[in-house]
């Protein structure tokens, strides 16, 4: 498992929810963002919690603004199942039959690859092979660069969630990705309070243990920034 830890337990850390696709959200999260630095200074921090692409139409914008750092504050990206999925495709093509269903169409239109085929299930080599070329470098190296989880004071901010009873620095990736029940259904006490994404819910889920900030995105057009510092949480409108 990697993570990144920041020295300063009272730096202000910004926290945003799964983007897939929606640039039009992750701007309006960064202007917020920026009136919030303008209000109470720029000793700050941005985690973006993973899935940037698939369902939404700027799959390809929302990871070109990402990759400039477009925050006033410094940025560490997270990796969710959906990058996770990409890079599963283009090492087996076969993945597309999965990805597909799950909004990998979305993100092969953004970047110029024909989906016809994969429609009806058809074309999948041909396609990952389409995605390859399209692919910018410095895209590629984003993707090669997302962490897996990181830990902020009292926080540890990863995609999905953890699995109850190991440790946080023995966790997999696969669950920091993918897991859902075990972990939402838990009351123990993680060692920090989990920030994650991944599940959607209606409004941010608070509870003891874990801070669920994923609303949906790509189908509400609710992108959610949770603010954290010594202070406790709230929630930036976006």
């Amino acid at each position: 498992m990697e993570d990144a830890t920041i020295p300063n337990e009272n730096k202000r850390l910004y926290a945003i929810g799964d983007i897939h696709g929606r640039l039009d959200l992750l701007d309006r999260a960064i202007a917020a963002i920026e009136r919030d630095v303008e209000a109470h200074g720029s000793d700050a921090l941005t985690v973006t919690l993973g899935d940037y692409i698939d369902r939404g139409p700027k799959s390809r914008g929302v990871i070109d603004r990402l990759i400039t750092n477009p925050f006033p504050t410094s940025h560490i990206a997270l990796k969710g199942n959906h990058e996770l999925l990409l890079e599963s495709f283009l090492a087996d093509p076969a993945v597309g039959q999965h990805w597909r269903r799950l909004g990998g169409l979305e993100t092969l239109h953004s970047y110029g690859v024909p989906v016809g085929g994969l429609m009806v299930g058809k074309n999948y080599d041909e396609a990952a092979n389409r995605l390859r070329e399209a692919l910018p470098t410095e895209h590629v190296k984003f993707l090669e660069s997302l962490q897996t989880s990181h830990i902020h004071g009292k926080y540890f901010l990863c995609h999905a969630g953890v699995r109850p009873g190991i440790p946080l620095d023995r966790q997999s990736e696969d669950d920091l990705l993918w897991i859902r029940d075990e972990f939402l259904s838990s009351k123990l006490n993680f060692g920090k309070i989990v920030i994650h994404g991944h599940t959607p819910v209606e409004a941010p889920d608070v509870l003891p243990n874990r801070i669920n900030i994923d609303t949906g995105a790509f189908a509400t057009g609710r992108l959610t920034c949770v603010v954290l510092d010594e202070s406790g949480h709230r929630f930036l409108a976006v």
